[in-house]
Parts: structure tokens; C-alpha cells; sequence
């Protein structure tokens, strides 16, 4: 019996590494038409080889995209122009949006780190992905598989990050502007 149980926790401690392997959000709900204030957490290099930067695909309908900077990173933020404005922060309106934020660092294969982000997000229910590209010193991994309707996340060889845009009940991962 104790083999059994010893062999179950064995298999139980490969799965969940396994599935943390990816990169993805540190709260990973939030409510529809709010705002969220979360972060993107990776946790280990392309193949033992460290990280040199993270870039996340901002997708369209998220009015507000904001990156916290980080101690001895660089952040370079895309933008996209706008069909049509659409009001912004303030009551300003907004021409153009943040595609894509890029930090340019390092980090070690063998730590981890977060990549906060400040998001308005778009006044609909369901999942919202974010495509990320990790790039390392040797070689570069790209997390932008998005399920296909009726296919579980984790069933895609490099998942998008993704945040579950629910219907505000409940914990949440928003942050009250």
C-alpha cells in the first residue's frame, strides 16, 4: 500500500509540474467590463536556457493596457490604431491601443518571475487569450495555441494565457479603478 501511495504522489508531483510549465496568469478570473490588475508568471527558460524576454499579444476589445515596469527590465509598448475612438480613462478618447507589450531582461531557467499588468477589459463573458512569446538566450517558445470550442486548455501543446471573463460574482482578479 505505502508503494502505491508513494507512486500516486510521485505521478501527482510530475502531472502538476507538468502543468505549471506554462506561462500564464496569477489570477486567472475576472469580471467583464472591469478592470484587472494581475500578472503573467513564468516559471522556467526555453530547454535550461534563461529568459530574455516576454512579449504578450494584447487582443482586440481590451480598452486599457497598462505593464508595471520591473527593476532591470525594459518595456516597449505596440500600438494599433483604432476603427473608430472609443473613450478612454479620463473621458478622453482613445485613437489607437496597445497591441503588445514587450519587457527585455533575464531570468534564470532555474527562477521565476511575474510580468504585472493593468487591463480594461472588454464587457462580455467567456475566455479572453493572450498570446505570449518567450524568448531566451537559445531559442524561443511560443504560448499562442488557443483551444478549439469544446477543447479543454491544457489539451493544446503551448496554451495562450487566459483570463476567464465571468459574470462578476464571486472571487474575482479586478481591480476597481
Amino acid at each position: 500500500m505505502l508503494r502505491t501511495t508513494t507512486l500516486a504522489g510521485i505521478a501527482a508531483l510530475i502531472c502538476g509540474a507538468a502543468a505549471q510549465a506554462h506561462v500564464v496568469f496569477s489570477r486567472t478570473d475576472a469580471r467583464p467590463g472591469g478592470y484587472y490588475a494581475g500578472a503573467l508568471r513564468v516559471s522556467h527558460g526555453c530547454d535550461g536556457s534563461p529568459t530574455t524576454a516576454v512579449t504578450v499579444t494584447i487582443p482586440e476589445g481590451v480598452a486599457v493596457a497598462k505593464p508595471q515596469p520591473k527593476p532591470g527590465w525594459s518595456v516597449r509598448i505596440e500600438r494599433a490604431p483604432l476603427a473608430s475612438p472609443v473613450p478612454g480613462e479620463g473621458g478622453r478618447m482613445l485613437t489607437e491601443r496597445v497591441a503588445a507589450i514587450t519587457w527585455s531582461g533575464r531570468l534564470p531557467e532555474d527562477e521565476f518571475d511575474e510580468f504585472g499588468l493593468m487591463l480594461k477589459l472588454p464587457d462580455r463573458a467567456g475566455p479572453l487569450y493572450f498570446p505570449v512569446v518567450q524568448t531566451c538566450e537559445q531559442g524561443r517558445t511560443r504560448w499562442t495555441d488557443v483551444p478549439a470550442p469544446g477543447q479543454a486548455w491544457h489539451d493544446v501543446p503551448h496554451p495562450a494565457p487566459v483570463l476567464e471573463l465571468g459574470t462578476g460574482e464571486g472571487p474575482s482578479g479586478t481591480a476597481h479603478h
